[in-house]
């Protein structure tokens, strides 16, 4: 990876850690969590705004595919999300709940990325991937920071359950393994074909707990009917 890109990505961490102290100066009151996943909807919000921005030629979003080489404006783009996943990482240790498939996600991201970056390869299908991974995030969020205020069983909570549930499936159960394909049949080296194999993977698993979920929520809405 180029020296400018490391310079990037760390002063990225140092951004993302700093926008987090002041929220928690800012927010007093509420939990190192609440305050870690405004800096995390931040980021989704960042990430898929600069993800359209790169885009070439609505035409065809995902153009060029398989490229042999990153744009100088994907990598920078790129260094954006890789600096928030370190952060992030770092701030889930700190917060002391560490689950194993979000752990998985991070690692499995930030290699993915830094090898894309240290190859300048793959620059279209991981700015897509970018996309891919944020748009159902904020509603990931919102669900969780609902609950905080204290609509945890409110419809409104309930809608933004729904919305996180169909943007993620769309996004990374449609969208995902077609770009998963695209990446794993193109001549790229063997790493990055396996971190886009695992992270479509830990979709996968995330679809399931998440179609658990919505089943649950909307079972204990549905009342059952008293037989005459």
């Amino acid at each position: 990876m180029e020296d400018y890109l490391v310079r990037l990505v760390f002063l990225g961490v140092i951004c993302w850690g700093a926008l987090f102290v002041l929220l928690r100066n800012l927010l007093p009151n509420r939990s190192f969590e609440f305050c870690n996943r405004l800096v995390s909807t931040v980021h989704a919000t960042l990430a898929v705004s600069l993800a359209c921005f790169s885009v070439q030629d609505w035409r065809c979003p995902v153009c060029p595919p398989a490229s042999r080489s990153s744009s100088p404006l994907q990598m920078q783009i790129l260094t954006v999300t890789l600096s928030y996943l370190i952060y992030d990482l770092i701030c889930c240790l700190f917060d002391k709940k560490v689950s194993l498939d979000n752990s998985v996600h991070h690692i499995v991201s930030i290699v993915g990325i830094g090898a894309g970056l240290a190859y300048k390869l793959c620059g279209s299908e991981m700015v897509t991937t970018m996309f891919i991974t944020e748009i159902s995030s904020p509603f990931l969020h919102l669900r969780e920071l609902l609950k905080e205020l204290g609509y945890r069983d409110s419809d409104l909570n309930l809608a933004a359950d729904i919305a996180f549930a169909v943007t993620f499936s769309v996004a990374r159960m449609i969208g995902g393994p077609c770009l998963t394909y695209v990446t794993l049949t193109a001549d790229y080296p063997l790493i990055i074909k396996g971190m886009a194999l695992g992270l479509q993977l830990v979709s996968a698993f995330w679809f399931y707990k998440i179609v658990r979920m919505v089943n649950y929520k909307l079972g204990r809405r549905i009342k059952p009917r008293k037989v005459a």
